[in-house]
């Protein structure tokens, strides 16, 4: 290939490029990411069941809404650290659970400190059910 017919392809070469880009840097609703989780679980969610696992100490001292709050539609803070955390529900914070890496990160470390263990499907399709019904 010339020179000249590399420049000449250069702008269909970048699309392809960066369309590729937008594929792996994948965005998602809260509610696709709900629907994955319940898929995963072979059961529907719960948001009853949500509030209360998101509530409750499961044996140690902490819960989620230890550092976001027992209606977490405003901010929070680590509960050791003292950092300020963002609202967590999705309709007062549209930029929650969109992305499914982080989303799985933070789950992964977060269950961790709340449970010692990490989360199954269903609790976090049920946590989500809760914070996707809660409104601003």
């Amino acid at each position: 290939m010339t020179r000249k017919s590399l420049f000449k392809h250069l702008p269909t070469t970048l699309f392809v490029a960066s369309t590729s880009l937008a594929a792996v840097v994948h965005s998602a609703a809260p509610t696709e990411l709900l629907a994955g989780y319940s898929g995963q679980a072979q059961a529907p969610s719960s948001a009853t069941r949500g509030q209360q696992f998101f509530t409750g100490t499961h044996g140690g001292d902490w819960s989620c809404s230890s550092c976001h709050g027992a209606v977490p539609t405003g901010g929070g803070k680590h509960a050791s650290t003292g950092k300020p955390i963002t609202a967590l529900a999705p309709a007062v914070n549209p930029e929650r659970f969109t992305d499914p890496a982080k989303v799985e990160k933070w789950f992964r470390r977060n269950c961790k400190d709340v449970l010692t263990r990490e989360c199954t499907a269903a609790e976090k399709a049920d946590v989500l059910a809760w914070l996707l019904s809660l409104k601003p």
